[in-house]
C-alpha cells in the first residue's frame, strides 16, 4: 500500500466555447494556406520545387478572399463577440502589462490581465488591419482592369512586404504558443486550469 498522497486533480474552467476555437482553427488554416503558397510563390528555392504555380497562384487567391469569413461567420456567436469586446477594450492594466514587458519583467505580479493580455490585444487588432489590407492589396493585384497601374505597382509593393511582416508576427505568435502548453490545450479542448488562470490572467472573472 503507497503511503504518498495522490496529488488532488486539477480544477479545470472553461475558457473558449467551440464557436470561438472553430474560428481560431479555420483562420488559422486559411493563414497558414496564404503564407504556405506565397513561400512557393516569392521564394526562388521553393518556387522551383512548383510544376504548377498557377495552381499555386489559385490558391493563394482563394485562401486570401476566404480569410475574412470565418471571423464575420463567428459574428453569429454570443460567445465570439464577447471575446471581440474582451479584444477591443484596453484598461490601465493593459499600460502596466505593456510596460513590464518593455523591461522584460516576467513576474507575474508585474503583468496583470484580464481574459486577454494587452500583448494579446495588440497582436488581434495588427493581424485584423493587415488582413484587411491584405485583402484589399490582393483584390487589387488580382483584378488588374479596376484599378491604374500605379496603384496596382504601390498594392503589389505593400503587398509583398506586409506579407514578410506577418510571416515574422505570425512566427512569433507560434513561439510563444508552443512556450505555453495551457494556454494551447485551452484553445484546444477549450478548458484551463484554474491555477494557470489565476497567474496568467488574475484579473479574468470567468
Amino acid at each position: 500500500m503507497s503511503l504518498r498522497a495522490e496529488a488532488p486533480p486539477m480544477t479545470r474552467i472553461p475558457r473558449f466555447t467551440r464557436a470561438v476555437r472553430w474560428v481560431h482553427r479555420t483562420t488559422a488554416l486559411l493563414m497558414g494556406v496564404c503564407v504556405l503558397t506565397a513561400a512557393f510563390l516569392y521564394v526562388p528555392e521553393l518556387a522551383e520545387l512548383v510544376g504548377r504555380r498557377e495552381l499555386v497562384v489559385r490558391v493563394h487567391e482563394i485562401a486570401g478572399v476566404l480569410l475574412p469569413l470565418p471571423v464575420l461567420a463567428g459574428l453569429a456567436s454570443r460567445a465570439f463577440r464577447a471575446d471581440l469586446g474582451h479584444l477591443n477594450r484596453f484598461g490601465p492594466h493593459d499600460r502596466r502589462w505593456l510596460r513590464a514587458a518593455l523591461r522584460r519583467d516576467r513576474r507575474p505580479a508585474s503583468r496583470p490581465a484580464a481574459k486577454f493580455n494587452a500583448g494579446q490585444k495588440i497582436y488581434a487588432a495588427w493581424i485584423a488591419g493587415a488582413t484587411l489590407v491584405m485583402l484589399g492589396t490582393g483584390l487589387m493585384m488580382w483584378f488588374t482592369h479596376l484599378t491604374p497601374i500605379m496603384w496596382r505597382t504601390s498594392a503589389t509593393f505593400v503587398h509583398d512586404w506586409l506579407a514578410l511582416t506577418i510571416g515574422v508576427v505570425l512566427a512569433g505568435h507560434i513561439g510563444m504558443a508552443l512556450a505555453d502548453p495551457e494556454a494551447r490545450h485551452g484553445m484546444r479542448t477549450g478548458s484551463v486550469t484554474r491555477e494557470w488562470a489565476e497567474r496568467e490572467h488574475p484579473l479574468w472573472r470567468p
